[in-house]
């Protein structure tokens, strides 16, 4: 079995990576991965283990299509992580979103047709939506994105779904809420409060902090991926929630407490625009058909990843700095 994972050494597709080799997915004890990895500023490859000897690193951009239809022939599946995913990015350089998200997983779906992989899983997100006042999405509600990220994401889910209609590619698609957990980049919500309180710097909080999020954490959003490839439907959708919902400032609250600080070091900051309001995910279907229900409690998750971001001060003050000099440069 050989899988490739596009952005496996970001975030959630470095755990999804870790994982795997560590045989947490039952079935795929001896599965060899491949990560195509740009390795931006997001992208590192301190977050996989490099030297296992059933990982290959390639250093790539999905957009590269040579390169795809080099490197795909063999592989039994892929799990498209690679994206662009910070939406404050996205407002300043919208076309850097298109050409990632879009384009790039159009050049990927035509490499997978190309070349006979079998099996794909697109990992999306609940901004898609745009913002719900009440109740929760279902994986037929009707997509309004409100930001140039959600709108890539939501013309990359499309362009799946044409590729399973058109050609009859078996393509799965995630859309998962906010996650959290070790190795996420400090420019995001969590690990940036996080590492601020850390160094004694206050926190920036959007608008009034009212509002929404759903929270998961990322080793049960790696699991539900994988359900996702071994038990989802082609053309299937799957919400992947968390079931926790908090709004932006008992969130910074609960932070600014486990990391000993005072409430004082919270700062109310001119909000974003086109500031979702609230996020809701019904996850009823993938509890149904995939027997998913999250494991980690959110409080035991927050604390323990508070304490890993306490406990790898250079890995975050790295990603910090690089992420200062990619600005700089731009």
């Amino acid at each position: 079995m050989r899988i490739l994972v596009t952005g496996g050494a970001g975030f959630v597709g470095s755990h999804y990576v870790r994982t795997m080799l560590a045989q947490g997915y039952p079935g795929y004890e001896r599965a060899d991965v491949t990560v195509l990895d740009k390795l931006s500023y997001a992208g590192n490859s301190e977050n996989i283990p490099i030297g296992h000897p059933r990982l290959r690193l390639v250093k790539g951009d999905i957009c590269d299509a040579p390169l795809l239809n080099e490197l795909l022939p063999g592989h039994d599946a892929v799990v498209h992580f690679a994206a662009e995913s910070h939406v404050d990015r996205s407002l300043d350089a919208p076309a850097v979103f298109t050409r990632t998200n879009v384009v790039g997983t159009q050049t990927l779906l035509d490499a997978c047709l190309a070349t006979g992989v079998e099996r794909v899983v697109h990992i999306s997100t609940d901004e898609v939506y745009g913002s719900i006042d009440e109740g929760s999405w279902h994986e037929e509600s009707p997509l309004l994105p409100n930001s140039p990220y959600a709108a890539s994401k939501a013309a990359a889910d499309l362009t799946v779904r044409a590729y399973w209609r058109t050609f009859g590619l078996d393509v799965s698609i995630t859309r998962c809420s906010n996650t959290y957990g070790p190795y996420q980049h400090p420019e995001k919500a969590i690990p940036r409060f996080t590492t601020n309180l850390l160094e004694g710097e206050p926190i920036p909080l959007y608008g009034s902090g009212r509002n929404v999020r759903d929270w998961i954490h990322v080793d049960d959003h790696a699991r539900a991926v994988q359900l996702v490839l071994t038990q989802g439907v082609a053309g299937g959708i799957y919400h992947v929630g968390g079931g926790h919902e908090l709004t932006n400032i008992e969130l910074a609250e609960q932070l600014t407490a486990l990391c000993g600080a005072d409430r004082s070091m919270i700062r109310h900051v001119t909000d974003r625009k086109g500031h979702d309001l609230r996020y809701s995910l019904d996850g009823s279907k993938a509890r149904t058909e995939l027997g998913f229900t999250p494991r980690v409690g959110f409080d035991e998750g927050l604390a323990a990843t508070v304490d890993w971001y306490r406990e790898n001060t250079a890995w975050w003050k790295a990603a910090k700095s690089q992420a200062a000099d990619t600005e700089d440069r731009s």
